[in-house]
């Protein structure tokens, strides 16, 4: 009982001479009491400050042990904590009618304080135990979000990865297709950014992808728009239900936004700050076209935007 000491035990009993036995026995293990005379303070109780268990007389003034045990197991709050009924009645109807309300156990008047110890600590472990499993439970799921992250997004930038891009554009092209609506994608690259690396060194070269990536972020106001590290300094925006008006007002905040960063780039020669290139493809999905040619539409038209002279954006065709 030592390991249980802590946990606390609410007794509920109209009678004050059984309020006093049980509280002398389950004290006298260690355990911490309080009392409850009707069930509605009980609730009241235990909604405020739950207990680790509850010990419930069935024939009570006011609402019975039925009707309590009923409301605990319809409250959020209440739900969760075991009850074992206290009862002098020895109908297996009675018993088998608090089972179904949500009681763990039974025990019968006049009790035996053994045998309600025993009970008591049974109980009490299983719940303990409970709450280990939840807490592991709570411990694994957590842990496996942080391993999709891991696996879905981008370390350095914190924006989707090339994995989380692949399979991210596969699905939105079969949702489309089935919805007749456009898939737009812009891939952007940041214009001489091996001069800036070999200039300022890598950990500056990582803090400018670093911005840049925020900045892409917060040109990109939808939750199922989706910003991913497309490799190296290259990176794309999946744009579904976006026509190519649409993508290039986003291009063109885009634009305007890595601008605002004014990220010095002296080596670079068309411009004494860092500026992007881009290229936009959009298509409404069909069967007789693929995720490849969207993805190889939007890569030509980037070549081009550089060919022409970089930090623009040109559309495909």
């Amino acid at each position: 009982m030592n390991l249980l000491a802590q946990e606390e035990i609410l007794i509920v009993d109209d009678n004050p001479a059984n309020l006093a036995v049980l509280s002398q026995v389950l004290k006298s293990v260690g355990l911490k009491v309080r009392v409850a005379t009707d069930g509605t303070s009980a609730i009241a109780q235990s909604e405020y400050d739950p207990p680790a268990l509850i010990l419930l007389d069935i024939m009570m003034e006011g609402i019975d042990g039925f009707e309590t045990c009923r409301q605990l197991k319809a409250n959020l709050k209440t739900q969760l904590i075991p009850i074992i009924f206290i009862t002098a009645l020895e109908d297996t109807e009675d018993k088998v009618k608090g089972l179904s309300l949500g009681a763990v156990d039974y025990i019968t008047k006049p009790f035996q304080a053994l045998e309600v110890l025993a009970r008591v600590q049974v109980h009490l472990q299983l719940q303990l135990l409970a709450k280990k499993i939840i807490q592991q439970n709570q411990e694994l799921e957590k842990a496996n979000q942080q391993l999709q992250y891991l696996v879905n997004f981008d370390g350095l930038t914190q924006v989707a990865n090339r994995r989380h891009f692949d399979r991210y554009i596969q699905q939105e092209w079969g949702r489309l297709q089935r919805e007749k609506q456009p898939l737009s994608l812009i891939l952007c690259d940041i214009d001489y950014f091996k001069n800036y690396n070999d200039y300022y060194g890598h950990p500056a070269g990582d803090d400018c992808l670093k911005k840049v990536a925020e900045a892409l972020k917060n040109a990109v106001k939808r939750s199922s728009d989706l910003v991913c590290r497309y490799g190296g300094e290259e990176f794309a925006i999946i744009l579904p239900n976006t026509d190519l008006a649409g993508a290039i007002k986003i291009t063109q905040l885009i634009q305007l936004t890595i601008k605002e960063l004014k990220l010095v780039h002296d080596r670079s020669p068309i411009n004494k700050n860092i500026t992007v290139s881009l290229g936009i493809s959009s298509e409404i999905p069909h069967q007789q076209s693929s995720v490849k040619f969207l993805i190889n539409a939007a890569d030509t038209a980037l070549y081009q935007a550089k060919e022409q002279g970089r930090d623009r954006y040109h559309l495909f065709p």
